[in-house]
C-alpha cells in the first residue's frame, strides 16, 4: 500500500472517531438535560424579592421577609 493511501485510512480513522465522540457527547448531554423547571415563580408583595416554590403550592411564604404570597404569573 502506498503511503498516500495509509495516510487517508488514518484521517478518515480519525475523523470517524472524532464524529462518533461528538455524537455520543450529544446523546448524554440530551439525557442529563430535564425539561424546564415546573416550579412556580413567586413575587414578594412586601420586599418585591423573585423566588420559586414547588408547582403544588398555591401560596408560598418568602424566604426574605415571611410575608405569604400569590404566585407571580408572566
Amino acid at each position: 500500500m502506498s503511503p498516500e493511501a495509509w495516510i487517508s485510512i488514518f484521517l478518515f480513522g480519525l475523523l470517524g472517531g472524532v464524529g462518533l465522540l461528538a455524537l455520543l457527547r450529544e446523546f448524554q448531554a440530551r439525557r442529563i438535560q430535564s425539561g424546564p423547571a415546573q416550579d412556580r415563580v413567586f413575587r414578594c408583595a412586601s420586599c418585591s424579592a423573585v423566588y420559586t416554590d414547588d408547582p403544588a403550592v398555591e401560596r408560598s411564604r418568602c424566604p426574605q421577609c415571611g410575608v405569604t404570597n400569590e404566585p407571580f404569573d408572566f
